[in-house]
């Protein structure tokens, strides 16, 4: 397989991946019916697997930095597909919450060796080889919610355990990613892992890792409100069914796909410094309009939300690998789990605060968070 397949292939593997990820979230108003659940107890369960997810990732990133393994992508898909099964068919919270951690060590151990694996088969076009890579994974996000709808909610929650066949699907291309990367590091050994001793980053360096860092904190909490409890907004303001708040929340989740396949090109193009600045500031006036508008303008702002904040990701992620050289995977890992960390804590929160002040208290508190998008203007001019 050359590259331009491989790319392909781990796309097809993060939707694959994403979407069965997301089913936990999609079916959170299947569970709150079935064990009488808190939007607390909701939260808790997306901090169980996003903690597993993020407290990982830099470990696994900084591991394969070194010691890269070319089936690691397979394991990963083993975790996911047993929380999958676990979640299918607990019958106590307490093992709810445990398939939660299984699936997010399944995502822990995916996302840093294949963005790894990405850029290693880029050509040289790291944004749109991350941004095809993200892609995929947000696609699969999206779709959760649409199996959910169409799939699990007239058939139970036992119905998940049909999904393993997209986690054997998955399975099989990831053992061909495997093959091929194997084959590369017999090729090409410098370019498939970092050397032993790198310089350490300078000052400026850090500075600008942790601006970027607080965007990411403010993009994924606002995520986070929208992926964890846009369904229960949309019941509770317009008494909408519950089909019908999934297939809102899969319009969102589709706007974010096309999103981020665009910001990579772009900062590609025009640089990733602009792209950040105006996917993080540019929602604002979007998030501060949105608990105030009618059903329709609900759904139109959402998308518009979606596709703009969505298109920082990729930029950033490949802003911050430039930035530190050679450490691939580490920084990879870093940002997504600090993503996925931030956005379970977030949601954890979030969930507090809906129990105490209502539902739509959410979305006013989350309305300003894009405003951290003006720390882009202190990030460093980025080389020709």
């Amino acid at each position: 397989m050359g590259s331009l397949p491989i790319l392909v292939t781990l796309s097809v593997c993060h939707l694959l991946n994403d979407l069965l990820q997301a089913l936990l979230p999609a079916i959170y108003p299947i569970l709150k019916d079935d064990f009488g659940l808190t939007f607390t107890e909701i939260g808790l369960i997306t901090l169980t697997n996003q903690i597993t997810a993020s407290l990982l990732q830099p470990v696994v990133g900084f591991y394969t930095d070194r010691y890269p393994r070319p089936f690691s992508l397979f394991a990963g898909m083993t975790f996911t597909l047993a929380g999958l099964l676990l979640l299918a068919f607990s019958q106590h919270y307490g093992v709810i919450l445990a398939a939660a951690a299984v699936s997010g060590i399944g995502s822990s151990i995916f996302h840093p060796e294949s963005s790894r694996i990405a850029r290693l088969a880029s050509g040289g076009r790291h944004g749109f080889a991350q941004s095809l890579f993200q892609t995929g994974g947000n696609v699969g996000t999206s779709l959760g919610p649409l199996f959910a709808a169409l799939f699990v909610l007239p058939r139970g929650r036992s119905s998940l355990g049909l999904f393993s066949i997209v986690a054997i699907v998955a399975l099989v291309l990831l053992y061909r990613v495997g093959v091929w990367y194997s084959h590369v590091r017999l090729q090409r050994p410098a370019a498939a892992h970092a050397p032993a001793t790198l310089p350490p980053p300078g000052t400026r360096a850090w500075r600008a890792l942790a601006i970027l860092l607080a965007l990411v904190f403010s993009k994924y909490i606002y995520l986070a409100s929208l992926s964890s409890y846009f369904q229960f907004f949309l019941i509770d303001r317009f008494g909408i069914s519950i089909g019908t708040a999934q297939l809102y929340l899969f319009a969102f989740l589709g706007a974010v796909g096309a999103g981020t396949f665009i910001g990579g090109p772009v900062g590609d193009r025009f640089g990733r410094k602009y792209v950040i600045w105006a996917s993080i500031l540019g929602v604002l006036p979007f998030t501060l309009a949105l608990p105030y508008v009618n059903l329709f303008w609900t759904a139109v702002l959402s998308v518009v939300i979606g596709l703009i904040i969505a298109s920082a990701f990729s930029a950033i992620l490949v802003f911050a690998q430039e930035l530190i050289p050679g450490r691939v995977g580490l920084v990879a890992g870093l940002f997504f789990g600090f993503a996925f960390g931030i956005g379970g804590a977030g949601a954890a929160v979030l969930g507090w605060l809906a129990d105490v002040y209502g539902i739509a208290a959410v979305y006013h508190v989350c309305a300003f968070l894009p405003a951290f998008g003006l720390l882009a203007y202190w990030l460093p001019d980025e080389k020709p």
